[in-house]
């Protein structure tokens, strides 16, 4: 190669490929837009409320055509005025305020003794010897076919409905704390003994926050079963609360008390739900989990 030869720099264009220039019209891009995106542009709230929404139209409508009979089901706008005359008479608040109470303790009493059972037997191989064998098998006894036995027992008051709510909150909350606590990772348990943690410190640090999820679980099926045993216990024997007031609507083939009743029912389980949710939002921080896309 000669001196004169010039040399290529790094920075030189090829001679058989020139710029874009400004005449030959820009490129439009769009943005890409993701289908989770676009799912979000319409409100979460609106389309969880769209299910329910068209089954009561359609309800409406079967009810109008004289497709669905009063006889059979009553309409919507039957319905609307029996809440409406039930709650401005005071009878329906006052049954739900008795049916809450009887629920509220009967909780407190299945959570304590459910948590308290999953606890001992979840943590030590003793305590499982003990317990275990004992609620496995009166679980599988069906809890609303005690009622009979609470009634000849307990009498007819208070007492038997709340034992009822509490049997059936128990059970759930012991089978998801006991497996709360055995489904831990042993290297996790490995790990923290390692770091010296004491008996106490990995019971406090490792198991009850690996079993906390499960807890919460139970809690939410305790809820739901906590209603279900109200149901059965107020409409056995009952002056008052929610299942006396549909009690009473059968004998009379109210089916708007009824459904009123349910209505009632069904917010209540959904209030109670909502709380459970926000309690996991709370205390179950530091466990990122999927939600959906």
């Amino acid at each position: 190669m000669s001196a004169g030869t010039a040399l290529p720099t790094p920075h030189s264009e090829p001679s058989d490929i020139s710029p874009i220039s400004p005449d030959r019209g820009a490129i439009d891009l769009e943005p890409v837009v993701s289908v989770a995106t676009r799912r979000r542009s319409v409100p979460r709230w609106l389309r969880r409320i769209t299910g329910p929404l068209l089954l009561l139209v359609l309800w409406g409508v079967l009810s109008a055509t004289g497709v669905l009979g009063s006889d059979i089901l009553a309409s919507p706008a039957t319905i609307a005025r029996t809440a409406w005359d039930l709650t401005s008479d005071g009878t329906l608040p006052s049954a739900m305020a008795v049916s809450l109470r009887r629920v509220a303790v009967g909780l407190v009493f299945g959570t304590v003794i459910g948590t308290a059972l999953g606890l001992l037997s979840g943590l030590s191989r003793l305590g499982e010897d003990l317990i275990d064998a004992t609620v496995q098998m009166l679980r599988a006894v069906p809890f609303v076919g005690m009622i009979p036995l609470f009634i000849i027992w307990l009498g007819i008051g208070e007492t038997p409905k709340i034992t009822l709510i509490a049997l059936g909150v128990a059970f759930h909350l012991y089978l998801n704390v006991y497996a709360g606590i055995r489904g831990v990772d042993e290297q996790l348990i490995e790990a923290g003994t390692s770091l010296g943690l004491s008996r106490w410190g990995l019971i406090r640090h490792v198991l009850l926050p690996g079993a906390l999820p499960g807890a919460m679980t139970g809690l939410r099926y305790a809820l739901a079963t906590a209603w279900l045993a109200l149901v059965f216990g107020e409409t056995v024997n009952a002056d008052n609360g929610i299942g006396f007031l549909m009690d009473q609507a059968r004998e009379f083939f109210r089916t708007d008390v009824i459904v009123v009743c349910l209505v009632v029912y069904a917010f209540l389980g959904l209030l109670a739900d909502l709380i459970v949710r926000l309690l996991e939002r709370l205390l179950l921080q530091w466990r990122p989990t999927f939600t959906g896309k």
